[in-house]
């Protein structure tokens, strides 16, 4: 018999440093017009000095076990989404669980700006299998870091913010209760893979970089924008259909759409797409930039908190990222 789960708590942290364009002028040759145009980007948070992804899991972590009214020790597992990792090893998912302390099973899951679906996957089957009661997913970036604040990267450089979102999932026992992650559905096409990505550092190279790399700006990301939103144009809707059929839903049915937050132009051309109505559609990358797997579970948190997304209301979360990786959860809240 599968069980059916349900999210019981969301949480979000974004640090308190804002970056605005205007800050980024002082950088390089870039101008607020210039990035609103592109991005739909005002500002987006930074982390201080010493912040580290597992301050912020953590707060997010906690503010999810407080709406779900549990605590720590009644999580069975972590799972942590990030393509930002505190180290090489081991994952910011074991620095995160120290905070919590005990022998808590625990790991990290990359799938890019996907990851945070992924993770509910993952999560969805450990409780549907009756392995676990309750898994917490988190996702957490810490992406200023690692940017080019040169003109020469400026092209990725102002998309990308600093945060975290988590949720609980637990299994729903209670039959008068209908909430459920009624599904998710995951794809990936990695012949994209170096089409945006990190060339460096990596294992397959010698001494994992070269100086030669440093000079060239290989350990930056970097970015083929045209291809990458051809393809997120065209993937996100797929999905979204694709899930919703397999839940027996129709798009009129749903309540609230939830995009990942890399690019307000790509959102805005999906919704028109699928002829979503604005009223059904959020979005903070005006405030936050792109948090890649924090920016799904951080737009659900303000959802809940806002007073948008109520108990019983379908909500359709989709994603598309480097890998390339996309897919689409639909959940009864």
């Amino acid at each position: 018999m599968t069980i059916r789960t349900k999210i019981t708590g969301t949480g979000m942290y974004v640090p308190d440093r804002v970056v605005t364009n205007k800050d980024l002028e002082e950088l390089m040759d870039t101008s607020d017009e210039w990035i609103r145009q592109r991005s739909g980007i005002v500002e987006r948070r930074y982390v201080s000095e010493g912040q580290l992804p597992a301050d912020l899991a953590e707060a997010a972590c906690r503010q999810a076990l407080e709406a779900a009214e549990l605590d720590a020790d009644q999580i069975d597992c972590i799972v942590l989404a990030t393509l930002s990792s505190q180290a090489d090893f081991p994952g910011t998912s074991f620095f995160l669980q120290e905070r919590f302390g005990g022998t808590l099973p625990c790991f990290d899951l990359r799938a890019q700006c996907t990851g945070f679906l992924y993770s509910l996957m993952v999560a969805r089957s450990l409780v549907a299998s009756g392995q676990y009661q309750r898994v917490m997913v988190v996702g957490c970036e810490v992406h200023s870091t690692g940017l080019d604040f040169s003109t020469e990267g400026r092209d990725v450089t102002v998309l990308f913010g600093d945060g975290a979102g988590a949720v609980i999932v637990e299994a729903n026992t209670d039959e008068d209760d209908r909430s459920d992650i009624l599904e998710v559905r995951l794809h990936a096409e990695g012949k994209y893979a170096k089409k945006l990505w990190v060339e460096a550092p990596g294992t397959g190279l010698p001494g994992r970089i070269t100086q030669e790399m440093m000079d060239r700006g290989a350990h930056f990301p970097s970015m083929q924008g045209k291809f990458v939103f051809k393809h997120a144009v065209t993937r996100m809707p797929q999905v979204l259909r694709e899930t919703l059929d397999a839940a027996s839903v129709k798009i009129d049915d749903v309540a609230l759409f939830l995009f990942h937050q890399a690019n307000l132009r790509i959102n805005e051309y999906v919704a028109n797409h699928l002829e979503i109505p604005a009223e059904k559609l959020r979005n903070n990358i005006q405030r936050y930039g792109n948090c890649s797997a924090a920016s799904i579970p951080i737009l659900l948190a303000e959802a809940e908190r806002e007073g948008i997304l109520k108990r019983g209301d379908l909500v359709s979360m989709t994603g598309f990222g480097s890998g390339f990786s996309w897919g689409s959860a639909v959940v009864r809240w």
